[in-house]
């Protein structure tokens, strides 16, 4: 004959209902990595930047005292008083530069640029 099946169910009908009724599994997330555990390849102790910098310009001395335009024209190294603040830089129209003593000391006797002797015009001073 036919058998009966008892009420009672066995071990893997049970699992099998189970996961009929069972949400569908949800995406596990991924681990959050523990920097601090993580092996590190290189580890920066210490870091010094170093910047240099310079006037955009082919010639960076003065033509005319020959002290460099970033350093104090003549003029302001006599004067003990003196800081970079006050020792500016004039650009002509025609691209040269000096420091600004030195071009107003020379406009007074000459009107034109030290270097290529056309009419000085003064474009811009100051760093």
């Amino acid at each position: 004959g036919i058998s009966k099946k008892s009420p009672r169910m066995d071990a893997a009908e049970k699992v099998e209902a189970s996961a009929r009724r069972a949400p569908a599994p949800e995406k596990k997330e991924l681990k959050k990595v523990d920097k601090s555990k993580a092996k590190k390849l290189v580890e920066l102790k210490k870091w010094n930047a170093v910047a240099m910098w310079s006037w955009d310009i082919e010639v960076n001395t003065c033509a005319i005292c020959r002290n460099l335009l970033m350093e104090l024209c003549i003029e302001c190294q006599a004067n003990q008083g003196s800081s970079s603040a006050d020792c500016t830089v004039a650009w002509g129209v025609c691209q040269h530069a000096f420091h600004f003593h030195c071009i107003e000391r020379w406009l007074k006797t000459r009107s034109v640029c030290p270097l290529d002797e056309q009419e000085w015009e003064c474009q811009r001073y100051g760093h």
